[in-house]
């Protein structure tokens, strides 16, 4: 399956949010830092228009 660079960074966000949830749910709160962390970076890309998992993705030849 050849998916677009942007839906692979939507679900890998999503995936870490999710994530961070249930941990901080189950684990331990301080696992909601992973979601504010994911949800900063998302809201910086919005902005400035550059996102470092984009990047590395790109750096890998994954995506188009």
């Amino acid at each position: 399956m050849n998916m677009k660079r942007e839906h692979i960074i939507r679900m890998i966000a999503g995936i870490l949010v999710l994530t961070g949830a249930l941990l901080s749910h189950y684990l331990h709160p301080n696992w909601i830092w992973l979601c504010v962390f994911v949800g900063g970076n998302l809201l910086q890309s919005s902005l400035t228009q550059w996102c470092p998992l984009e990047k590395i993705l790109e750096a890998s030849g994954m995506g188009k």
